[in-house]
């Protein structure tokens, strides 16, 4: 799991987050012959900016400020990052975390990464291990309390499954790095340790995230919604353990890709956010595993 280290190995991360993954030349056109009509111009996909506004350095991880299609501005606002990011530690296979008071700190940044403000949880509103890989803390502010004093907006949570091939970037506000590449495919079951999630996004390799970047959003650059929340990597291509996830596959197939991050999706997410930003697990298409 991307967590910080501790001591030489936290050195040995610093040193691997020197490296900024490439981005590719935009491609041109040649004019057509000076004796051609001009033909029309083909419409282009408008890439939305990504950058650090509205994520969150915690203590041990990073995260976002969340909200849902249909939550409004007097909502109490909503940060999402990782269950194994929980202060109380590693939620247990099969134990899910509803409605627990917490006094967490969140550092809010802006566009260029920069500590604005600070941000409190008045509790833990939703947080496993089992199935998804995800905690949701309800802050002590609203969206418009947020957005009046530090000039900042939420991210939207998207409400539909990501594409294959769709690029995305993984926006850490621990480290204040993002990571550019694609989703390269889908796990259908993703296995670390003791803990297994469903239909966990695979990414291409430039996105090598390292410890510290667990919880980053991970935006589409066509729509700058979150459509996934990053959370492990197989680091020494071992098999199924911790640090070293592996897939299964329907046929309990099992494969183990050294050096590849994976996130986990948050759609999944938007139909059991009820009206007031309450998590209501018993919502219609809610499929967030229940206490």
């Amino acid at each position: 799991m991307n967590k910080p280290l501790t001591g030489a190995l936290l050195s040995l991360l610093l040193l691997g987050a020197a490296a900024t993954p490439a981005v590719a030349a935009p491609t041109t056109t040649p004019a057509p012959p000076a004796t051609a009509a001009p033909a029309a111009p083909a419409p282009e996909a408008t890439a939305a900016a990504v950058d650090f506004a509205g994520t969150v350095a915690l203590s041990n991880c990073s995260g976002s400020v969340v909200r849902a299609p249909g939550s409004q501005p007097n909502d109490l606002a909503l940060v999402l990052s990782n269950g194994h990011c929980l202060e109380s530690g590693f939620p247990a296979a099969g134990e899910v975390v509803k409605d627990r008071p917490s006094s967490r700190s969140f550092s809010l940044l802006n566009s260029a990464g920069s500590k604005v403000g600070t941000l409190r949880a008045s509790k833990i509103a939703y947080a496993t291990m089992t199935d998804t890989d995800i905690s949701i803390y309800q802050l002590t502010r609203t969206y418009a309390q947020i957005q009046s004093q530090y000039g900042i907006t939420a991210l939207t949570l998207e409400g539909a499954r990501p594409t294959q091939g769709s690029a995305i970037k993984v926006v850490s506000g621990y480290w204040k790095r993002i990571y550019s590449c694609n989703v390269d495919g889908f796990a259908y079951r993703l296995k670390e340790g003791d803990w297994t999630w469903k239909d966990s996004v695979r990414y291409t390799s430039a996105c090598n995230t390292i410890g510290g970047t667990s919880g980053s959003p991970v935006v589409d650059t066509t729509t700058g919604k979150v459509v996934a929340v990053n959370n492990t990597g197989n680091e020494d291509g071992a098999r199924c353990t911790v640090n070293n996830p592996c897939e299964v596959d329907q046929n309990g197939n099992v494969t183990v890709r050294q050096g590849i991050n994976y996130a986990q999706q948050t759609y999944i997410v938007v139909p059991c956010i009820a009206p007031g930003n309450k998590i209501d697990l018993n919502r219609p298409g809610c499929v967030l595993p229940k206490p």
